[in-house]
């Protein structure tokens, strides 16, 4: 009798549990959901501590910064239209509300949060066209789950791309239930906001030219004739402009557009295709894909509202895939999955799933052993030793979470059959989990979201720390704003003997930074860059032929500038100097490996304007590549003049008097014996370059009066 009282207790507070949460209006439940998810979401992105992918992140930091204080979109100064717009109007109110840029990365960050976790809306009002209100709500919280919200932590237009994708599906839903002439307007009102936050919006009108054929067959050209007649007009008015302004049609792409000038190959395309598919299946955890796949094989059978949204779904899934397939094929370094370019449609699939389940899991035998068989196998067509690699971490973050089982409890030649065998299980509770138990589906899926995005994000964290301290070690990440004030204007000089993050994360973070100069090829992707020289004999930089004068100049310590130093940042040995005058290099040095302080077998400094004095080379070995003493030997116009005997442990300086000849002294260092580290290595990615010895630090003393 006390058990039975108990058991009734228990029901009861379990009814009245959930009659307590029934109570709560649904929108309220959904506000909360935005506003839980932006704070969970910003408290992750603090862990970003750096832009990292390179150099999106510097195009779209310029882009908000400069609209925050001109009102122009600009890059590096220069006026662009070739990148989405909305995004940077959407952060732009971080640079504007905070003169300390750190400050404005932390609030743009924020930004992201909640734009992201705005997804949540429309993803709402989309399900509830052909689901209740409590699963509308699930799907929205799932959609706000995928992995892909890590994207937070980046200055990327996937933060805005997202929500505003769901809005343009729909949107598209909306215009398929009844094509009225406001609702034509409206979808592609929205599908032009898309196309202007992402070019890749521009697969929104194949999708939307072919998805009424699914719902409305032969009478398409009838029913939706307003959308065909304007988007035909939309298209010679596109090809009628372009061409008087001399101009490819492709234009309109903006920086994609050399992607439309590619080769693509159908067979690379359909293979690409195959790995793009079965990578958004992996991301879903395999039963939304197998939903999706099931009402598409039963899709006649299904009622219209579910027949308007699968239509959507299917013709915005397949352009989208389809494009970003085609994209990455077209990639001719190495093989890709650009993960990151079609998340977006997760949500679609999410939706299918819990309309399968509020239609009853119905199970026809051979279409729903069909679906599970293929969203299990799949993932088995995926190369994964080849697809795991840094590149991933960027645009992949699926293949993050499958990285992170090796080498521990799986090695990488383990991982094809482990993924596979964990699809198959997935199938299994597709096929044959019993129908009272339907909801624990779309909490499976919310648990694998969970244990995929811990590995995902400690990648995201480990890739921003290291691009911050290859860029930045300064305690102050803005000290050269600190230094001469956020509305100077400091050149930067780029060697090629430092990590271009010396650069990168210096612009970023300062808004100081202005015209970059290269005396080294160009480093940033075709954005703009000012070719630089040296006048061998003065020392002068000189552009276009003429001095290069800036008040304030940013370089590394192997251009020694003439002029005072105000900062520095000691470890990148990046070095803030006050120029007077044309600048004016007082030394180079050359021979050592870019990025690096290690030598081949000669290295050489030159003085400019020398009128002697003494140059000191700090040089230290390595005991792990070499196990005998080397030697270093200075000369000056083919005669030695120094040399000295280095230990695989020591630190030796090297002091050599100069000889001017012709107003410049040269010193010529030569290192022997040197070695290959590859010899001594047995990396996947062995280093094959020959060294000799670190030239850690030059020091000059000028002659004796």
């Amino acid at each position: 009798m006390a058990n039975s009282a108990v058991a009734v207790r228990e029901r009861r507070a379990v009814s009245g549990a959930l009659a307590l949460v029934g109570a709560v209006p649904v929108w309220a439940w959904l506000i909360g959901l935005v506003l839980v998810s932006t704070a969970t979401r910003y408290a992750l992105a603090r862990g970003i501590v750096a832009p990292w992918i390179m150099v999106d992140e510097l195009i779209y930091s310029e882009l908000g910064k400069s609209f925050a204080s001109t009102g122009h979109f600009l890059v590096r100064d220069h006026a662009t239209a070739a990148y989405g717009l909305v995004y940077p109007v959407l952060i732009s109110p971080a640079w504007a509300l905070f003169s300390s840029v750190p400050t404005a990365y932390a609030a743009a960050k924020a930004i992201n949060a909640l734009l992201m976790s705005l997804t949540a809306v429309p993803t709402y009002f989309l399900a509830r066209r052909v689901v209740r209100p409590w699963p509308a709500l699930a799907a929205a919280v799932l959609a706000v789950a995928v992995p892909s919200m890590v994207y937070t932590g980046t200055l990327m237009t996937e933060n805005a791309f997202y929500p505003v994708f769901m809005c343009a599906a729909l949107a598209t839903v909306l215009w398929l239930e009844r094509p009225t002439p406001i609702r034509t307007v409206v979808v592609l009102a929205v599908a032009a906001v898309a196309f202007l936050t992402r070019a890749q919006a521009v697969a929104l009108l194949p999708a939307l030219l072919t998805a009424p054929l699914l719902v409305a067959g032969r009478r398409a050209w009838r029913e939706y004739r307003l959308m065909y007649g304007i988007a035909g007009v939309t298209a010679l008015l596109v090809v009628v402009v372009q061409a008087a302004r001399g101009a490819s049609p492709l234009g309109v792409l903006g920086a994609y557009e050399d992607a439309g000038h590619s080769h693509y190959a159908f067979g690379k395309v359909a293979k690409y295709f195959l790995y793009h598919v079965a990578d958004l299946d992996l991301s879903l955890g395999v039963l939304p894909f197998a939903a999706f796949l099931l009402l598409v094989v039963g899709f006649r059978g299904l009622d219209r509202q579910a027949r308007v949204f699968l239509a959507a779904a299917v013709a915005l899934s397949f352009w989208l895939v389809l494009e970003v397939a085609a994209f990455a094929s077209a990639n001719i370094e190495l093989l890709r999955v650009e993960e990151r370019n079609m998340f977006y449609v997760a949500p679609l699939f999410l939706i299918a799933l819990l309309v399968w389940i509020e239609r009853g899991l119905p199970r026809p035998p051979a279409p729903v052993a069909g679906a599970a068989l293929v969203a299990a196998a799949l993932p088995g067509v995926l190369p994964y030793s080849t697809l795991i690699n840094l590149n991933s971490v960027s645009d992949t973050p699926t293949i993050l979470a499958v990285w992170g089982l090796q080498p521990h409890p799986i090695g990488l030649t383990q991982i094809p059959a482990a993924v596979v065998s964990a699809a198959v299980i997935a199938g299994l509770l597709f096929l044959l989990l019993p129908r009272r138990l339907g909801l624990a589906l779309p909490a499976l899926v919310l648990v694998y979201f969970a244990a995929a995005a811990k590995p995902i994000e400690g990648k995201h964290r480990f890739a921003s720390l290291n691009s911050l301290y290859a860029g930045i070690t300064n305690p102050h990440l803005d000290w050269i704003d600190r230094a001469v004030g956020r509305d100077a204007h400091v050149a930067a000089l780029w060697s090629g003997n430092t990590e271009r993050y010396t650069i990168w994360e210096n612009e970023i973070f300062n808004r100081s930074v202005g015209t970059i100069y290269d005396l080294a090829p160009r480093f940033s992707g075709g954005l703009a860059e000012t070719p630089a020289t040296i006048d061998p004999r003065t020392g002068l930089l000189l552009a276009d032929g003429r001095p290069i004068r800036a008040r304030y100049v940013l370089t590394d310590g192997s251009l020694e500038i003439g002029g005072r130093v105000l900062a520095r940042d000691v470890r990148k040995g990046m070095l803030l100097t006050r120029v007077a005058g044309p600048l004016r290099q007082l030394s180079r040095v050359e021979g050592l490996y870019p990025q690096d302080t290690w030598s081949g077998r000669t290295a050489r400094y030159t003085r400019f304007s020398c009128s002697g004095g003494t140059v000191k080379a700090l040089l230290q070995s390595d005991p792990s590549l070499f196990t005998r003493t080397q030697t270093v030997t200075a000369f000056i116009s083919g005669r030695q003049v120094a040399q000295v005997r280095v230990g695989p442990k020591s630190a030796v300086e090297l002091a050599v008097p100069l000889q001017p000849r012709q107003s410049a002294c040269v010193v010529t260092y030569v290192v022997r014996p040197t070695a290959v580290p590859a010899v001594v290595t047995q990396g996947r990615n062995p280093d094959t370059r020959v060294l000799g010895m670190h030239f850690t630090r030059f020091t000059y003393s000028p002659p004796k009066r």
